[in-house]
């Protein structure tokens, strides 16, 4: 029953917009909420596909916006003749491609976590890297 009434109330809504379009209307309310000075002109954005990272290229590199926070946390070097970039579904591949050189790179990108063992004991090289495999559907 109630999702009876609610279908009708929108219809009704847009019944009235349409016959008399002066009684309805709609605005679109926007506000800036950060301006970032690149300091040169970015060619091409992407974002990723979680929404958490905004991907700038500029001549030379890759910047990296995080929108968690709020600044420009990475710089990716890549060739200055690329000119365009995409984010693939998967938010940590991204492309970009060369119109003058006529060529194509695929960019894995890697989150890397600094955990700080200063005064811990360790077995093996200090310096030696570390993999954490998380098993979240583990049942």
């Amino acid at each position: 029953m109630r999702k009876k009434v609610m279908i009708f109330v929108l219809v009704s809504f847009f019944a009235v917009g349409w016959i008399f379009p002066q009684i309805v209307q709609a605005a679109l309310e926007w506000k800036i909420i950060q301006n970032l000075d690149l300091k040169t002109t970015p060619l091409d954005i992407a974002s990723s596909a979680d929404g958490l990272w905004l991907f700038i290229l500029i001549p030379g590199e890759i910047l990296v916006f995080s929108a968690q926070e709020g600044k420009i946390t990475e710089h990716v070097p890549v060739d200055p003749t690329f000119d365009r970039i995409t984010s693939f579904p998967r938010g940590n591949v991204l492309a970009i491609t060369s119109s003058t050189q006529k060529s194509l790179q695929i960019i894995y990108l890697e989150t890397v976590h600094k955990i700080d063992v200063t005064g811990l004991p360790f077995k093996g090289p200090q310096d030696a890297p570390v993999t954490i495999a998380v098993f979240t559907d583990y049942q």
